[in-house]
């Protein structure tokens, strides 16, 4: 779950800041009065003291009133909600969680059958963190703590395997904890004893066992990527109010090593596992990592027989491992990235992370946790294109069998995308493709040729024709993939495969500005993985398709156009063109670290961004505030343009819109005048979170850990058991699933994104949503997009791209999700696409999402902290509808709400928020509104309060006026 935010807490507090100033004021006339009242003389000083406190106590009340039913309503209302997960959904999740462990861990190489262990093993662990390993992320994407883990040792006693317990004490007794790496701070400590230290520890382990276990883990997690230098200042600090702040790069000094990266083998761990390898014959290497490490070193000891690929495992997903160890499970995962020899070697290195602008000054902001308390702007270029991950070696590969391209695969690429080995053996035959100008289909009859039973991954891929110099083409691109069952040995099952035509489009935006499918023979394979065919064969397209306004593809309602090249920006990005000719130019460092003064003219923050500039006089005001009685409940099952939603939105005020806008932080809120509810929306992508209850689902493994399943199915039972989880906890909206792209094995967010490819990671997200939706949760899919880094994602970041690669890759996923399931919501991302914040981008909102995608639903921002660009008026008038804020800010609330065009757009957005609450489970049974219990409980003790602060008036003055007339002097009659 998510720890508490110093921003949050500052800002809640600031907006408390009248209230506390005339609870302050009070106190001092209620001492002043006091005091003063000295002079006075009995029964008057009496009086006078007991009515200041009297009146402190009615300040008190009706500020602490004004405080809970204002700054602090929307989160008292959060807390006060929230139902409980049944022990059954408890178990079911739990078993599912081990289940895609089962599945979605990796066996990268198993020479001699090393694996799986003999009955009743015993083993030699080593790395201290086998005995703290990573189950997940950080950030949204955290587990939950309510649920005991099951760890990597536990896995291996549950599975049968004995392991060497003089080893696992004395790592416990070395350290105890892992490092923190947060959102405020990271310790990217490494922990691992020197060699010296282990004394005669590994010399008698081989009396124990002759077999060894090397562990290594690396984390991640929101807020910031991962170290690509292994070395650099300490500003690391646990003694913050609010936890750990700054950076630090290791504790141990000797690993410090600023020509390697996080990702590689630090010094200690080369040296402990120089000392493995010397004394054992048979090492098993296990990689608990989300981020796709340097693996070459695997291939340099003979010693090293196998290895598993294991991202996070969530809860209980070790027990997986361990059965796979034991040969309990066979392993059917297949790698969701391609695994490189060199990270320092890839199209995207110099090119990923921290890019300051030095001429835009004029536009910096206040920012608390930027140097100096301001934040600039800041670029990334996404100078690879198109080719990402395995599309560029794969491709890179082509041209160099050609002859047009220098390029050695095999000291390139150590994993290919898509690779994974399995116990047994499997025979894949490609049967007669069928394509009727629609469709292309055909049927592949896998069997299990071994003698253990597992199962396998269809992977099919295209390759298309292409002209030197013409619209940009991989050489390789997955299409589409499918599971087997559990297959015996000898048994087969016939896999169905088929997928669109118009799917192997290329977006062509120099020539036609839309998708264009052009003629030629078109390779359709079957695949072990990226790079190894198992069989071929053609689809021939006879002449150029183009999918324009007259010819629109089938998935789409409107045809694709050319939306984004404003964000193209001055950057040169990577061709095929003369067997990547470009390629040094391309994929250089910035050249420049200037903006231009073309882009300047279209960059707006909240340093120059006025809503009333954008005011059109031709627009009508809408009707507010009819009596038209009709109640939101009554539109569930309507269509979108149904015109009773017209009658149901003039019933709205200006106000009530306002509130249903900019309180939208984990819930949306509560209308009283049409009837609608508050909803309970919560984080995360590997659970269901509720940060002000602290309810919480069990987590699940990370979100490359189901994508390496290759498993449709798994991913809709994921988001099954989450929709049911939600539904127990009273939860209607889930933020997630991720689906942004692996651009870099460096991003911090990795573990919770699922691919470098967006087919895969479009249908294991589609899947997932529609899962949830099989309970009437609605998903908010996000990061809507490109928010491929966690560097400046909040600090006025600006991300170039070419119109192709913003469609084939970093949409692909989002665009496959959208057109396969009913997610109702979507997240946008913190970033710029190009100047323009992706939360106010009407190209991506309006144009792509809901235009050519037909969505209907609500988008809504990130986190709220407004960092100085975030402003509702922008957002809701450009197509992102609902604040994720708790509480009022200046930002949040739309400050122009008396134009008709402000007024327009903020019905639309109410709207679109209204239309995916009605159709969702908040709405599965009869709504009763009105006010909350928690609110009913504080009128009954205002009331309480009332008739003390009566009373004692009541007393203060009988007693006053009777002491009054004890003391007047008495008259004698005459």
């Amino acid at each position: 779950m998510l720890s508490i935010n110093i921003a949050d807490v500052i800002a809640v507090l600031q907006t408390m800041i009248p209230q506390l100033i005339i609870l302050g004021v009070a106190l001092v006339a209620a001492i002043i009065v006091t005091v003063c009242a000295m002079k006075a003389k009995k029964p008057l000083k009496g009086f006078i003291r007991k009515e200041a406190w009297i009146a402190f106590l009615l300040v008190v009340v009706v500020v602490a009133n004004t405080i809970v039913l204002g700054p602090m309503f929307s989160m008292i209302n959060m807390a006060m909600g929230g139902g409980k997960i049944s022990d059954d959904a408890i178990a079911e999740a739990k078993e599912l969680c081990t289940d895609i462990a089962e599945e979605g861990i990796v066996l990268l190489k198993n020479d001699e059958k090393a694996l799986p262990l003999a009955e009743g093993a015993k083993v030699n662990v080593f790395g201290w963190s086998s005995t703290n390993p990573i189950y997940g992320g950080t950030g949204s994407g955290a587990l939950s703590d309510a649920y005991p883990t099951v760890d990597f040792l536990t896995g291996l006693t549950d599975a049968g395997i004995e392991y060497n317990q003089d080893l696992v004490d004395f790592y416990k007794g070395w350290r105890d904890a892992r490092p923190t790496v947060g959102m405020m701070g990271q310790d990217w400590t490494i922990p691992e004893p020197k060699v010296s230290e282990y004394g005669d520890l590994i010399s008698d382990a081989k009396n124990y066992s002759d077999t060894a276990v090397f562990f290594i883990a690396r984390s991640g997690g929101e807020g910031a990527d991962l170290p690509q230098s292994y070395d650099g200042e300490d500003t690391f600090s646990t003694e913050g109010m609010f936890g750990a702040s700054g950076v630090r790069y290791s504790d141990q000094k000797d690993d410090l090593d600023a020509s390697k990266s996080y990702l590689e083998l630090s010094n200690r761990e080369q040296a402990l596992l120089d000392e493995v390898t010397a004394n054992f014959d048979k090492v098993i290497v296990v990689v608990n990592s989300a981020n796709a490490m340097e693996l070459g070193f695997v291939n340099d000891y003979s010693q090293i027989k196998s290895v598993l690929y294991c991202p996070g495992t969530g809860q209980t997903g070790f027990d997986g491992l361990g059965e796979i160890l034991a040969g309990q499970v066979n392993p059917s995962g297949k790698t969701a990235d391609t695994f490189v020899a060199d990270l320092f070697a890839t199209p995207t290195v110099n090119n990923f992370g921290d890019f300051d602008y030095t001429n835009m000054e004029a536009y910096g902001v206040d920012n608390m946790f930027a140097e100096g308390g301001k934040a600039y702007p800041t670029f990334v270029n996404y100078v690879e294109g198109i080719y990402v991950g395995y599309k560029f070696y794969e491709t890179a590969a082509a041209e160099a069998e050609a002859g047009n391209f220098e390029f050695d695969y095999d000291s390139t690429v150590v994993y290919p995308f898509g690779y994974g080995l399995s116990y047994t053996n499997f025979k894949q035959e490609m049967g007669p493709i069928t394509n009727d100008g629609k469709t292309v289909s055909f049927d592949v009859t896998v069997t299990n040729t071994g003698d253990v039973a597992g199962k396998d991954v269809v992977e099919v891929y295209y390759n298309p024709p292409y002209t030197n110099g013409g619209i940009e083409k991989s050489a390789a691109n997955l299409i589409q993939f499918a599971k087997t069952q559990t297959l015996e040995p000898g048994a087969s099952e016939t896999v169905s495969i088929s997928f669109a035509l118009e799917d192997m489009a290329s977006y062509d935006t120099y020539g036609k500005g839309c998708y264009v499918l052009e003629a030629g023979d078109y390779e359709i394979s079957i695949n072990s993985d990226a790079h190894n065919k198992i069989a071929t064969d053609t689809v021939n397209v006879a002449s150029d398709i183009v999918y324009d306004d007259s010819n629109k593809r089938d998935s789409e309602v409107v045809a694709a156009k050319n939306e984004f090249q404003f964000a193209e920006g001055d950057v040169t990005y990577l061709s095929r063109a003369d067997g990547f000719a470009n390629y040094a130019e391309a994929t250089a460092a910035p050249a420049s670290t200037e903006m231009s003064d073309e882009y300047k003219k279209t960059y707006f923050n909240e340093t120059n961004y006025d809503p009333t500039d954008y005011n059109n006089d031709a627009d009508e005001m809408p009707t507010t505030g009819a009596k038209n009685g009709v109640e939101l409940k009554e539109l569930r099952g309507l269509d979108y343009d149904d015109p009773k939603w017209e009658e149901l939105l003039d019933e709205m005020s200006v106000a009530d819109m306002n509130t249903l806008i900019e309180l939208g932080g984990y819930e949306t809120s509560a209308v009283d005048s049409i009837g609608k509810v508050m909803t309970y929306d919560c984080d995360g992508p590997a659970s269901i979170n509720n940060n002000f209850t602290g309810q919480g689902s069990i987590g699940f493994p990370a979100a490359v850990m189901i994508a390496c399943t290759w498993n449709k199915d798994m991913a809709l039972a994921f988001g099954q058991s989450i929709g049911r989880m939600a539904n127990d906890m009273d939860v209607s909206g889930w933020y997630a699933p991720a689906t942004n792209t692996h651009r870099s094995a460096f991003a911090g967010r990795n573990f919770e994104y699922y691919s470098e490819d967006g087919v895969l990671a479009g249908w294991m997200c589609a899947n997932a949503v529609n899962g949830a939706r099989e309970w009437g949760v609605y998903a908010y899919v996000k990061h809507f997009a490109t928010n491929d880094q966690e560097t400046n994602r909040t600090g006025l970041l600006c991300t170039w791209l070419n119109e192709q690669s913003m469609r084939e890759i970093y949409l692909k996923s989002f665009e496959i999700t959208f057109k396969n399931s009913n997610p109702g919501a979507t997240m946008v991302a913190f970033n710029n696409i190009g100047t323009v914040p992706a939360e106010a981008c009407p190209e991506l909102l309006n144009d792509v999402l809901r235009g050519e995608w037909g969505f209907r639903g609500f988008a809504e921002t990130d986190y709220f902290g407004g960092y100085g660009y975030q402003d509702s008026d922008r957002m809701i008038r450009n197509g992102c509808d609902l604040m994720l804020a708790t509480y009022s800010t200046p930002q949040s609330t739309v400050t122009d709400q008396t134009s008709a065009t402000s007024v327009i757009a903020m019905r639309q957005a109410s709207k679109n928020i209204l239309y995916t609450v009605v159709n969702s489970r908040a709405y599965d049974k009869d709504i009763q509104g009105g006010l909350p219990a928690w609110e009913k409980v504080l009128i009954l003790i205002d009331v309480i309060l009332g008739l003390l602060i009566v009373c004692l008036e009541y007393f203060a003055v009988k007693k006053y006026l009777a002491k009054r007339k004890e003391m007047a002097p008495t008259v004698e009659a005459e």
